[in-house]
Parts: structure tokens; C-alpha cells; sequence
């Protein structure tokens, strides 16, 4: 008995991992569109949101932070490819989470992986608009420029860190 209800428990959280992942997905590919079609982002350059965060059109042709930038149709098909690897081993991975935070962190993990895909099969590269920056009279800080997508991923991350350092225990790797 104890083990359908450990198997049932499993299956609620990876369907709440699900959740997260289509919502984040879903968000994602919303913000971009309004900004893209609707706000026109590409048409207005830099548009100061807050002091220290201002909205810029850049399309990302590589991964994380720019880096192993593709600009051949082999490179953007080998990322799209490396994207759906990623995400049977994530989906895997969900399917055996243990806790909340793990299925969330997942969740947000695969959902931005998802969002960000959507964009290089659309669009041949990944849209990024949010520049969050610091300057000051003797100081000029500015982070790369990322999207939604980016925010669930890192977050992601940290969250199965912080499990895995000081939580009850990470979720069961594939």
C-alpha cells in the first residue's frame, strides 16, 4: 500500500512540475510576442523601464550568456537538438522528484528550455530584451541581456542548489 501512495505522490509532483514547466513556457512566449509585435521593441531601440533596467532587442544565436554562438543552419539545428536532449533527461528527472521544490525547480528548468526553443525553431536565434544595469558616477555594471525564459532557468537552478545543499535531499538524477 505504502508504495502506491509513494508512486501516486511522485506522479502529483511531476504533474506539478508540468505545470510549472507550461506556464513558464506559456509566459515566455507571451512576453516575447508582445514585445516583438505588439510594443514593436525592435522599432523603439533601448527603452528605460526602471533606473537600472531598460528593455533592448538582441537575438541570441548561441546559449547561455552568448556563448558558442551558430551561425550556420547545422549549429542552429545541433542547439535545437542539444535542447531536446536536455529536455528527455530533465523530463526523466521530474518523473522521479521527491519534493515540491525539486518539481518546481524542474519545472521552471523545462519550461524555459521550452520557451527559449520555441524561439530558435521560430526565429533561427533566441530572443533576449532585459538589460539590468548599474551606473553610478565611478561605477558602470551591465549583466547580459536575457529574457523570461532565462529568469526560470536560473531560478530553476537555484532552487535544486539549494535543495541539494542545504534541503532534505536532491531529486533523483536520471
Amino acid at each position: 500500500m505504502s508504495a502506491v501512495i509513494e508512486t501516486t505522490a511522485i506522479r502529483k509532483l511531476a504533474r506539478f512540475g508540468f505545470a510549472i514547466a507550461a506556464l513558464t513556457a506559456t509566459l515566455d512566449q507571451a512576453s516575447k510576442l508582445w514585445l516583438l509585435f505588439g510594443y514593436e521593441l525592435a522599432n523603439k531601440g533601448v527603452v528605460a523601464v526602471a533606473p537600472f533596467v531598460k528593455f533592448v532587442l538582441t537575438w541570441n544565436y548561441g546559449i547561455s550568456y552568448g556563448l558558442f554562438q551558430q551561425d550556420t543552419e547545422f549549429g542552429r539545428w545541433m542547439l535545437i537538438g542539444i535542447t531536446i536532449a536536455a529536455l528527455i533527461l530533465l523530463t526523466i528527472w521530474l518523473r522521479r522528484a521527491e519534493s515540491r521544490l525539486a518539481s518546481a525547480s524542474l519545472g521552471l528548468i523545462i519550461g524555459g528550455a521550452i520557451g527559449n526553443g520555441i524561439d530558435r525553431i521560430a526565429y533561427g536565434a533566441v530572443a533576449d530584451f532585459v538589460l539590468v544595469h548599474i551606473t553610478t558616477s565611478s561605477f558602470d555594471f551591465s549583466w547580459y541581456v536575457f529574457n523570461l525564459a532565462d529568469a526560470a532557468i536560473v531560478a530553476g537552478v537555484a532552487g535544486l542548489l539549494y535543495e541539494s545543499l542545504l534541503g532534505r535531499g536532491a531529486a533523483k538524477a536520471p
